[in-house]
């Protein structure tokens, strides 16, 4: 299958990478410095059992995606409309779009932009691009996405390539669950540019981790989400699975990018005004990540 990842970032390279290597046509759509060095050397993935390179194409151009079957959508929540925009006037008909983002909302957002089928997935990885072309990957893998009729065949090419996915028809309860995980951990990770492993041995944090994941809780509940699992567990696992990583938001706020708080704990909090729901934990986080993105 001819793939493109528009986005090609932490995520998207992990995932193109895993592709690659299970013999998929990858083409890879990001920023100079990483397609400069993997058009060089290739792209690396270092992971804590292998560390390789692999031969893939890159591009920093929207229309490489042109001929791909399936694109693998990674942007920034905060680029969606954007990207999707960008991408548009070279998407075939029948060309497969799967939203590997962040947030609950990117999926809907595609759909009301482009013709083609969408295809909404719930992300479970850490990693990070620790250079130019190279992705260091601290755990997990896999993926949950959503039932349509183009799932199972996305799922058989996943899976064969060594990505861990199951098909939900409950895919808006596991991005809720993720996007708890992310409002749990990724601000105060940020704040505190510490890795996971660190930050919860920090004195009163697993009570501030407490009360942002009720309130997100509380919201989902109002907002009609059905959470799958133990939250509870998933919270806490998140620290020993994925010790040494360090958040998305906390990446972006290291290099002066902006981050996707908004889409975030932002997200939360504007859901509880909307729902009637208090979520002071939450906006106390998402003000002073604002504040640091603003310095």
């Amino acid at each position: 299958m001819k793939i493109a990842v528009m986005g090609a970032g932490a995520v998207g390279c992990y995932y193109g990478f895993k592709l690659a290597r299970g013999g998929h046509d990858v083409l890879l759509i990001g920023r100079p410095q990483h397609v400069e060095a993997i058009e060089r050397q290739g792209l690396r993935l270092e992971t804590q059992t292998f560390d390789e390179h692999i031969r893939v194409s890159a591009s920093t151009e929207e229309s490489a995606v042109q001929g791909a079957q399936l694109v693998l959508f990674c942007v920034k929540s905060t680029d969606t409309e954007s990207a999707a925009a960008a991408i548009k006037p070279f998407l075939a008909p029948d060309t497969l779009v799967l939203s590997l983002q962040n947030g609950v909302e990117n999926a809907d957002r595609l759909r009301a932009l482009l013709q083609q089928e969408v295809v909404a997935a719930a992300v479970y990885v850490g990693t990070e691009m620790a250079g130019p072309g190279h992705v260091r990957h601290h755990g997990r893998g896999e993926l949950v996405i959503e039932q349509s009729k183009a799932s199972d065949h996305i799922a058989r090419a996943l899976i064969a390539a060594g990505v861990p996915t199951d098909i939900s028809d409950n895919v808006r309860g596991a991005l809720w669950a993720k996007l708890i995980l992310n409002c749990a951990y990724n601000a105060l990770s940020a704040i505190t540019q510490l890795p996971y492993g660190r930050l919860v041995k920090g004195e009163g944090v697993t009570g501030v981790m407490r009360n942002l994941v009720d309130e997100c809780v509380a919201v989902a509940r109002a907002d009609g989400v059905t959470i799958p699992g133990d939250v509870d567990v998933d919270v806490r696992k998140i620290a020993q699975t994925a010790a040494g990583q360090y958040s998305s938001t906390a990446q972006d706020l290291a290099r002066g990018k902006r981050s996707e708080i908004d889409h975030l704990n932002g997200l939360i909090v504007r859901r509880g005004e909307a729902l009637g729901i208090a979520t002071p934990a939450n906006r106390l986080l998402h003000a002073i990540v604002k504040l640091i993105e603003s310095k």
